[in-house]
Parts: C-alpha cells; sequence; structure tokens
C-alpha cells in the first residue's frame, strides 16, 4: 500500500470517528436510568435520560429535560468527562487540516518529503489524543452515573462516542505508524556497496572513486 493510500485511510477514519465525537458531545442521550426496574419505571413514566449537559425525563406525554449549569453541584465526572470531549472535539479541525497538507498532492513552497512525514506523524499523534479523551469520558461517565443512579442501559449518544474513538485511534495509529515515504525506506544513504580493496563504502561517496574500484 502506498503512502497516499495509508494517508487517505488515516484521514478517513480519523474524520468519521471526529465526527462521532461531536455527535456524542452535543447530543444527551448518553445513558437511561431509573430508580425501579424497567418494567416498573415504564408503567410509571419515570425512565430518565443523563447526558453531559442535561437530565431528561421519558413519559408517553412528557419530555422534560434539566440543563446541568449548575457547575459547582455538577459531579466530579460530568466536569470532566465534558472537558475532556470538548478538547477532543476542538483538537479535531486543526488535525484533519495538517493531514490534509502531509498529503503527498499538496506542495508548499520549498518542503521535503521529510518535513510532510514528519506532519504527518504529529497528526497521528493528536488524533491519538483524541480517541484517548474520548475513550476515557465515555467508559468513566457511566461509571459514575452507576454509583448514583440505577444505570438501566446505554443510549445512543454513548455508542457515537465509544465508535467515534475506536476509529480515531486505528485512525491516529495508521498516521503515526505507516507515514513514512516509500522513498525514504529506499534511501541511497542507507546502501552500501562491496569493494575488493576498500570493503563495504557508502553509497554516499563519490561515484568516480566507486567506478574505479569496480574496474580493478
Amino acid at each position: 500500500m502506498t503512502r497516499s493510500c495509508r494517508l487517505l485511510c488515516g484521514f478517513l477514519m480519523s474524520c468519521v470517528g471526529w465526527t462521532g465525537i461531536i455527535i456524542s458531545t452535543s447530543t444527551n442521550n448518553w445513558v437511561v436510568t431509573c430508580k425501579y426496574g424497567m418494567h416498573t419505571c415504564r408503567k410509571m413514566d419515570e425512565l430518565e435520560t443523563k447526558g453531559l449537559w442535561t437530565e431528561c425525563i421519558i413519559s408517553t406525554a412528557l419530555y422534560h429535560c434539566i440543563s446541568l449549569n449548575q457547575i459547582l453541584e455538577i459531579p466530579a465526572y460530568i466536569q470532566t468527562s465534558r472537558a475532556l470531549m470538548v478538547t477532543a472535539s476542538l483538537l479535531g479541525l486543526p488535525s484533519l487540516a495538517l493531514v490534509l497538507l502531509a498529503m503527498p498532492c499538496v506542495k508548499l513552497s520549498q518542503e521535503t518529503e521529510d518535513t510532510k512525514c514528519k506532519r504527518a506523524v504529529l497528526c497521528g499523534i493528536v488524533i491519538l489524543l483524541i480517541s484517548l479523551c474520548g475513550m476515557v469520558s465515555t467508559i468513566w461517565f457511566p461509571i459514575g452515573v452507576l454509583h448514583e443512579d440505577n444505570l438501566m442501559s446505554f443510549g445512543f449518544s454513548l455508542y457515537a462516542g465509544w465508535v467515534g474513538s475506536a476509529l480515531c485511534f486505528f485512525g491516529g495509529s495508521v498516521l503515526t505508524c505507516c507515514s513514512r515515504s516509500d522513498s525514504l525506506a529506499q534511501s541511497p544513504e542507507d546502501r552500501y556497496y562491496y569493494s575488493n580493496h576498500r570493503g563495504v563504502t557508502n553509497s554516499a561517496s563519490p561515484i568516480n572513486s566507486h567506478a574505479k574500484s569496480a574496474h580493478v
């Protein structure tokens, strides 16, 4: 697989994963809670959904949400999950823009292949950081809810965060580990030639001296 294909695969996975993280951050159906059993809660219309920003009561005739804007009263796991998810959402756009600039088809003035490779690796590290933020938030949040309320099930926002974090992890890994240029892997500086009189010589030595040793 060529370097362009690897960069494109990493970019697409990271872009879709970042979209999933944004969806998870902006929606509030992270977990479904209830003080009683699921059957009893459905009868009494006491199912609740909790997210980063609101708590909502679900019933057949009512859908009422309460904003979680009392910063001093919000539990630590919610505040930390908010900070991590917002950070992941903000880091996604500049990192993906740098991936596009690392593509071989994009040429900047006086830019070498080594510079593009370093830029791609940097983008991969940032995307791995985005994945780490998403994973910590989407795992810590339901654990925190479980200690407070009777956790019944996970919501689609949490699943979106898990899928987005996983895709960002794979995309960042591809960008970090597989961004080395094919031409750099076969760099002339790494080639060695054997001479009967001079032993092993580097190809960086003058061509004329190598030619002379070959004729001898």
